[in-house]
């Protein structure tokens, strides 16, 4: 028998052998435990059923009856099963209810299913649920299936103290007194029937914060934001404008004609009068800074606070505003409207997501739900992405399902891929794909890097061991990539037609991937079947090499393309776009042409010889180019190209040969040209207008596998870099940060220009490490000053960065100093130990091992987990290029492992090219993963156990080395030969 190298593989999803139709639930919820009634409608399909297999993990089962026919049950706890078997069997077609009683226990730390979340002081316990993607099983008997799609009437009974009580649905029963300190609420989830891991459940003691939405045509339901009780009116309210613009811009600026020229201009029309609308409706803002209760004071009654409130005037624009706005949006179609009643973010502190979609009840971190005082920049982006994705789910994943988890990718890219037209919307696109190619690029945590090593997994792995194991940057970053590929492709004038057009044919039901290429591929004509195959189940990405050939006599210019296939593999179809360039930075020509094959061939006629070529324009498809231009070509391309991606990549390839040159030759100086360069590209202010600080970005890595994981000389590397231009450049670069600091003061009043504000501080912060290079005690004052005298985060963290790794005498006091001022906000706490982590000082380990022993620092809470551990695991030149480093990680690993397997695993992909590293690392390395393999139960932690085990197997060198000092692993098993 062939062994199962995962716990899951596809054909274990097959067809439901029920139609399931509605359920109805009583929560009767106590501190301890919640008591859980069901009453399971199903329908038989074409053949008799003899038992029902409901999915059951870890509850205790009281009673299991059916109203139609008579039962005896089995648990098979170990399978996570309850086998229901009728006496007789059920005929086809035929209705039935299976009657559940059951208890389930919250957890502190498996976050998934009912757990604890952080409670109130004087509160009783917050219980939150987290079903994505099997966690319904874990709160009530169920088929636990994404295509088990049915509508809901949840009942919850729970302490009076409480003040909210949710789940899925409008209320259809308001909350009353049902005895002494109980109370009771009933919702009805009928519009649109879901799946069971969009569930939602929730107990707690929060602050609510409301705001009515009011669409173009008049139609409105409410938003509502639940969030920590000592939260403030101004974070609160600026959180709730921020959901009210991008639902409001999901439905002007999405939909099947959103790329229509001549309805542009009334789409930003009708943005530019609901904005007047809403500030005669509410005052300067949708908020208006009023706290809740005026809000929704506001909103209930909102005509008739207008015309006792405002002046006539006032009324009477209000008026007309409205019948303009009726008009405008009847003459475009618009994208998804919300069909509920309310739309609710609920802020969680602990979770292994930064956000889940519950139809109608978004649960996001507490800690990026709003704009505290103590949010970074980055922070605020994921804020503001998150809000509109989430959202976005209520159409593409909640209206359109997938059928299996080996669809979540579908779910995801589909939506990240609206997620970044809103955010570039805001930050402009060039920012925002700026952005992403930095993620795809960086070092040790980028998603090149993470699907070249020993832990890849294709964008539809072969199986799993749990669906978080499909939660990563493959289908958050890559499969959106693979979406955009498809829309460059067929145009996305055409890619939105086809998606409107999936929308419709499977509107409240379930897709596979197969029904959403075949959409693309009826809409544009173009076969995608076999390109989609390679990509979706392909790990790795195309290395294309490209040579060129120029004609004199025909004025021809020729690409051609070779690409680098993994062994056993198959070459990828992608759109490869580039353009020759004149010495002005004019286009002489562009090509956007589908490469299919390992070699292609591409010739541009009738051409002038280029000065330079700007390749893989916008990063047209994801993978790496390798061409050899000249420095002269390369300098001109940064200062020329209009492509900014071009521009950035052009740069990339000069910094990474200096990085190149200087480890190969330890004694050799930064060149002239580079300081040169560095210091005129931080002095572009159109650039970094819309760029922001991110162009200015110097990896610790080089392309060349020899050197990229010599991760303390690549440190070592750039700070030469940065040492070179601020000594050259010292006053200047001080007036550079004196403009940035200016320009970065004022405070957005809108997102686009909070977005400006931003792209400043960036700015600001760069030029600040850069100074930092150099270690005086002039440069200790300025970081000091900015620390001290700062008035947001990301200044404050920055200035606490550079001074942590500083050699200024007082830095211990201002350490102490912070860290007793951050353990009072969660927020702060989980930006401090970040700092702490990815810090680069000589006492880096010690400090993380301190901060571990802190009374603030709570193992089972995933912000802790993510700032501490997974932070100081990706700072590799201390976790893994030091002794007392890999030791720590050891530690770390076994005590997390029972806690939480899905920051454990993210942990060992730090693991995950052991093999490219120098000798004196690997032997020591691959021990440390075997002795823990060895320790690991992988029954208990199967998800920790494999990938323990996949990242042994996939460095076969270091394996190698390990078993001729200690012997083979019997953990490894078989499979070790097939590698």
């Amino acid at each position: 028998m062939k062994p199962r190298l995962y716990k899951y593989y596809p054909e274990d999803f097959g067809e439901l052998k029920v139609d399931v139709l509605h359920m109805d639930l009583v929560f009767d919820v106590f501190d301890d435990r919640t008591n859980v009634k069901s009453m399971l409608r199903v329908k038989t399909l074409g053949e008799p059923v003899e038992k029902l297999e409901l999915n059951c993990r870890d509850l205790e089962v009281r009673a299991v009856s059916c109203i139609q026919y008579e039962v005896h049950y089995k648990y098979r706890k170990a399978d996570a099963i309850l086998e229901v078997n009728f006496l007789d069997p059920v005929p086809p077609e035929t209705e039935i209810t299976v009657v559940t009683d059951t208890v389930c226990r919250p957890t502190k730390n498996i976050l998934e299913g009912l757990y604890y979340d952080e409670t109130p002081a004087g509160a009783p316990p917050q219980q939150i649920t987290q079903c994505q993607q099997w966690g319904f099983q874990r709160i009530v008997p169920c088929i636990d299936d994404m295509c088990a799609k049915c509508t809901y009437r949840t009942t919850i009974i729970a302490d009076s103290r409480y003040t909210n009580l949710i789940t899925n649905g409008d209320v259809v029963e308001e909350r009353h007194t049902v005895k002494p300190g109980r109370d009771k609420i009933v919702y009805d989830n009928s519009v649109t029937p879901m799946a069971t891991y969009l569930f939602f459940l929730g107990v707690g003691t929060y602050s609510t914060f409301r705001l009515e939405f009011e669409y173009p045509d008049g139609d409105s339901f409410m938003l509502e934001l639940l969030v920590p009780p000592e939260s403030e009116d101004g974070p609160a309210g600026r959180a709730l404008d921020i959901l009210y613009d991008s639902v409001m811009w999901v439905y002007l600026f999405t939909g099947p004609e959103q790329y229509d020229p001549e309805k542009l201009a009334v789409r930003q029309k009708l943005w530019e009068l609901v904005r007047q609308r809403d500030r005669l409706k509410y005052g300067a803002g949708a908020w208006a800074s009023k706290g809740a209760g005026e809000a929704e004071e506001a909103t209930e009654a909102p005509e008739a606070t207008e015309a006792t409130e405002a002046p006539e005037p006032a009324v009477q624009k209000l008026g007309k505003i409205r019948a303009e706005l009726a008009k405008l949006v009847g003459s475009i179609s618009p994208g998804y409207k919300y069909t509920g009643t309310v739309y609710r973010e609920i802020g969680m502190q602990n979770s292994d997501f930064g956000g889940m979609e519950n139809v109608g009840n978004t649960t996001i971190t507490t800690n990026r739900i709003m704009p505290f005082t103590q949010i970074t920049d980055p922070a605020f982006e994921y804020m503001i992405r998150v809000k509109v994705h989430e959202y976005y789910h209520n159409q593409n994943g909640s209206e359109v399902t997938g059928k299996s988890p080996f669809e979540i990718w579908l779910n995801e890219a589909v939506t990240v891929n609206v997620e970044e037209q809103y955010h570039a919307f805001l930050f402009g696109e060039e920012y925002q794909r700026l952005g992403r190619v930095l993620d795809l690029l960086a070092p040790g945590y980028g998603t090149f890097a993470l699907d070249s090593g020993a832990a890849s997994m294709p964008i539809i792995p072969d199986g799993f061991n749990d669906p978080n194991d499909l939660i990563t940057a493959v289908t958050y970053v890559k499969a959106p990539e693979f979406v955009r590929m498809v829309e460059t492709l067929i145009g996305k004038e055409t890619f939105i037609r086809g998606l409107d057009n999936y929308f419709k044919k499977f509107g409240h039901s379930n897709a596979s991937t197969g029904d959403w290429i075949e959409a693309m591929e009826e809409a544009s004509g173009q076969p995608l079947k076999e390109m989609a195959e390679v990509w979706l189940k392909q790990t790795k990405f195309p290395v294309v090499d490209v040579t060129t050939e120029y004609d004199e006599a025909s004025q021809n210019f020729t690409f051609r393309l070779n690409q680098r296939v993994p062994e056993g593999g198959k070459p990828w179809d992608f759109p490869f776009r580039a353009a020759l360039v004149d010495e002005k930075g004019n286009d002489l020509a562009e090509v956007l042409e589908r490469v299919s094959g390992k070699q292609a061939e591409i010739t541009v006629e009738n051409v002038a010889k280029p000065a330079f070529l700007s390749l893989n324009r916008d990063y047209s498809f994801y993978g790496k180019l390798v061409y050899d231009a000249s420095p002269e070509e390369l300098l001109l391309q940064v200062r020329k190209d209009s492509d900014i991606i071009g521009r950035f990549t052009a740069f990339y390839t000069l910094v990474d040969r200096e990085k190149l040159r200087l480890l190969k030759d330890p004694e050799a100086k930064p060149t002239e040209d580079f300081v040169s360069l560095y210091y005129k590209l931080l002095n572009d202010r159109e650039l970094l207008e819309k760029a922001g600080g991110q162009f200015l970005a110097i990896f610790e890595s080089v392309e060349e596998e020899e050197y990229a994981h010599r991760y303390q000389a690549l440190y070592e590397v750039k700070q030469k870099l940065l040492r070179a231009v601020a000594a050259k450049y010292s006053n200047s670069l001080l007036s550079a940060y004196r403009y940035f600091e200016e320009a970065s003061a004022a405070k957005g009043e809108t997102l686009k220009e909070e977005a400006r504000v931003i792209k400043n501080r960036q700015a600001k912060n760069v030029c600040l490490g850069i100074l930092a290079s150099l270690d005086t005690p002039e440069v200790h004052g300025l970081i000091k000053q900015q620390f001290e005298a700062a008035s947001c985060a990301s200044d404050r963290l920055s200035a606490f960065a550079a001074y942590l790794d500083s050699s200024a005498p007082d830095k211990v006091d201002i350490l102490r100093a912070f860290e007793a001022e951050s353990k009072h906000n969660l927020v702060a706490w989980e930006a401090f130990l970040g700092v702490i982590a990815r810090s680069s000082s000589a006492d880096a380990v010690e400090l993380v091992r301190e901060m571990e022993k802190s009374e603030a620092f709570r193992i089972e809470q995933a912000n802790d987990q993510r700032a501490l551990y997974a932070n100081f695991a990706r700072n590799r030149k201390k976790s893994l290029q030091t002794e007392e480093g890999r030791r720590f990680m050891a530690e770390a690993l076994r005590k997390l492992a029972p806690v939480n397997e899905y920051s454990t695993v993210h942990m060992l992909n730090t693991f995950a090219d052991i093999d490219m590293m120098e000798k004196e690392y690997r032997l020591p390395l691959a021990k440390l993963l075997a002795d823990l393999l060895a320790d690991l139960d992988p029954e208990k932690v199967p998800s920790v156990y494999n990938r323990a085990r996949k990242l042994l197997l996939g460095n076969s060198r270091s394996l190698g080395e390990y078993e001729s000092e200690y012997g083979k692993n019997p953990a490894l098993g078989p499979e070790k030969q097939k590698k």
